[in-house]
């Protein structure tokens, strides 16, 4: 079998002869020929080579030809902060003062923003490498995409303007069936629909608010007789359940989620699942030893058919090369992997890490902590940060706040010694207090008011 063949006989939970693997290596695979992301999100020659270098090297079976969920955003006239090494930031919401501008904003059409060349390279990717290998088309999610367009005020919506709030998921649900729709047409197999902001809200609010245009959208894809893939970000634990019941082929997860529960989830209903590499911890601070034990422990505990081998998201621009090989050599020769695991001892020794935490205790004002991946690539994590922004200046120069982005090791050591276990958490005076979960001014502003000093 290829490994086209092997993804979606895997999308169909048929047996394969091995498991599947599909690296997310969206920016990552501009650092393999020195191109910034900015520049490698904006070329579709540059998507073409970087694309073919990443499927030469790690032998993928399957890949996404980009990892941005800022396209659709931009289009609708969000306006984007770009980095050299990850994807751009929604830093302007069109809809932020109020949903009066809704009806001014129209459907993307293939010729508009970036689609032009994301079109191309696709197109080019199907020729020259899509036989065997199959490629994903990423579209953002309509929750996601509501919360571009209206900011963090989305959530309080939810509770006042319910209706609106339905009026703008449905909207954005029309503009990930287009796009999609551009992508199918380019040539790809796989349709994933990223939703990361969907594992902040409640399994209620989700079916309040998602699950009808979710289910609208993978009915369409299905229509189209294409493969597709739920795919989230964040503690979705919560959700997975009400995901799969919106009728994806498959569900792909990060981390944060147990992928035994994952498991449980995709034999109930039937559907494939894929995840959940650790994308700091193990591939961005691991080395070759840690990426194949990751990946055999994964593969042991997924036996069975529709499980797809993945990292938890997009990898990191800095990802070593060699981790993700040594994935690769991990599917194709797991006994290999393991004698290799056996005779190498890690080298990322986090107890070698000294830090210097606050003293809590004493400190002159409240401190905000909020540990993410990276609020500069992680959606759930920059609206946790945009939440701490703006519930600062609620409280001038009276609390201090920092982000710590889990991309350095050290805050993975601080991570530990807070007892965060899942990212994004806002940590309030060394106590966490909202654990992957984005909360309401209101809500924020009591718990920092609990520990304000008289």
């Amino acid at each position: 079998m290829t490994g086209r063949e092997l993804v979606l006989a895997a999308l169909r939970r048929e047996v394969t002869p091995r498991v599947p693997w599909v690296p997310f290596t969206g920016v990552h695979i501009g650092s393999l020929k020195g191109v910034t992301a900015e520049e490698l999100l904006r070329s579709a020659q540059l998507l073409v080579k970087c694309g073919e270098m990443a499927n030469e090297r790690y032998e993928p079976d399957g890949q996404p030809v980009i990892f941005d969920l800022q396209v659709e955003a931009e289009i609708l006239g969000c306006r984007l902060q770009w980095a050299k090494d990850a994807p751009p930031a929604v830093v302007s919401h069109p809809l932020a003062s109020g949903y009066e501008g809704l009806g001014d904003l129209h459907i993307p059409q293939p010729e508009d923003g970036r689609l032009p060349a994301i079109l191309e390279a696709m197109r080019i990717l199907k020729e020259r490498i899509g036989q065997d290998t199959a490629l994903y088309g990423l579209v953002v999610g309509p929750f996601t995409l509501a919360l571009h367009l209206r900011g963090t005020n989305l959530f309080l919506d939810m509770f006042d303007q319910p209706g609106r709030v339905k009026d703008l998921t449905r909207f954005c649900r029309k503009v990930t069936e287009k796009v999609a729709q551009y992508y199918i047409e380019a040539g790809m197999d796989v349709i994933a629909v990223v939703d990361p902001m969907i594992s902040q809200i409640s399994a209620e609010h989700f079916q309040q608010f998602v699950s009808e245009d979710a289910t609208h959208i993978f009915d369409f894809l299905r229509q189209k007789g294409t493969y597709s893939s739920f795919f989230v970000c964040g503690n979705a634990t919560p959700v997975l359940e009400v995901m799969a019941q919106c009728g994806p082929d498959g569900l792909s997860v990060d981390e944060n989620v147990d992928m035994q529960y994952a498991k449980r989830i995709a034999d109930q209903y039937e559907i494939s699942y894929g995840g959940n590499i650790p994308l700091t911890t193990v591939m961005l601070h691991g080395d070759q030893a840690e990426n194949m034990q990751a990946a055999l422990e994964l593969i042991d505990s997924c036996s069975g058919p529709g499980f797809i081998l993945s990292p938890g998201c997009d990898m990191p621009y800095d990802v070593k090369p060699e981790n993700v090989s040594a994935i690769t050599l991990t599917v194709f020769d797991p006994e290999k992997a393991r004698a290799f695991v056996k005779t190498h001892q890690g080298e990322g020794d986090l107890a070698q890490i000294d830090i210097d935490m606050p003293d809590y205790a004493n400190l002159p004002r409240p401190l905000i902590e909020i540990l993410t991946l990276d609020s500069a690539t992680c959606p759930p994590c920059k609206y946790m940060v945009d939440a701490t922004r703006e519930v600062a200046k609620l409280f001038p120069g009276k609390v201090d706040w920092v982000e710590y982005k889990i991309t350095e090791k050290k805050n993975v050591v601080r991570m530990q010694r807070l007892g965060v276990t899942n990212i994004p958490t806002i940590v309030i005076n060394g106590k966490p207090t909202f654990v992957s979960f984005i909360p309401d001014l209101a809500t924020y502003s009591r718990e920092i008011e609990k520990v304000l000093k008289p």
